[in-house]
């Protein structure tokens, strides 16, 4: 009976910290809902624009810190930080594309960084399978780099763009292996919902093709990408501690 009353004690815990964790996430979607209806599509580069553009992220960067703590700033929190940078860059792709890809090749290290070291990411499955995606993650990024190999040497500044797009691809492809690596489905999808958001904007930067309401799928995906990684974050620190206190019972 204490068993029982224990498992039950914990599913109301767990419900509590899930209604909770979406109380916290409303400013998000708030936020997030008033940059895609109210400045999408043919959002201008502005200060105002550049500021609702990348709240969303910020705000989701607040919700990891309060609930994983200050060491969170050099884990996801630091990731959706960098994030925001390059939110704010790419408001003026023409002179700050260079300068917003380098604030997210940052956050995918620390992505990466969190992915790979921290314990809360620690599998306890001893499948293999995911082991089986990394080449193919990679693989699909290096052809779509040759894909786009073309299109790059046609960019206004060649000498930086080919090679720090294919350093992009790379790292946000290293990303992705390391959330499959993690096993946890919040963070997987992040990650590869992610790489769709910016394949969908290298298509359009570089005139690769043509894509109807090409702007407003970018921003979705990402805003998506981010949310289910902030939340596989969170979900991660809860996972952990409750497979901790299994440990010591």
């Amino acid at each position: 009976m204490d068993i029982l009353d224990t498992d039950a004690y914990d599913r109301r815990q767990r419900r509590n910290m899930s209604c909770s964790l979406f109380l916290y996430l409303v400013p998000f979607f708030l936020a997030s809902s008033a940059y895609l209806y109210l400045f999408m599509p043919g959002a201008v580069g502005s200060t105002l624009t550049a500021g609702v553009k990348s709240a969303p992220v910020l705000l989701l960067a607040a919700v990891v810190l309060s609930w994983n703590g200050a060491h969170s700033l050099l884990g996801v929190a630091g990731g959706l930080a960098f994030s925001a940078v390059g939110d704010v860059c790419l408001v003026w792709p023409d002179e700050m594309f260079i300068h917003g890809m380098g604030a997210f090749a940052v956050a995918h290290l620390f992505y990466s960084a969190t992915f790979l070291s921290s314990s809360r990411y620690t599998s306890y499955s001893s499948s293999s399978w995911p082991r089986l995606l990394y080449p193919v993650l990679f693989l699909i990024g290096v052809a779509f780099y040759i894909y786009m190999y073309p299109f790059l040497q046609k960019a206004p500044n060649p000498d930086l763009i080919v090679p720090g797009v294919g350093v992009y691809i790379l790292l946000i492809a290293l990303m992705g292996s390391l959330a499959v690596r993690t096993r946890r489905l919040t963070t997987i999808l992040g990650s590869l919902v992610f790489m769709v958001s910016d394949v969908t904007l290298a298509l359009q930067v570089f005139k690769a093709v043509t894509i109807e309401n090409g702007s407003v799928v970018v921003m979705v995906t990402y805003y998506l990408a981010q949310l289910l990684i902030a939340v596989g974050d969170v979900k991660a620190t809860e996972s952990h501690d409750d497979y901790s206190k299994w440990k010591r019972s």
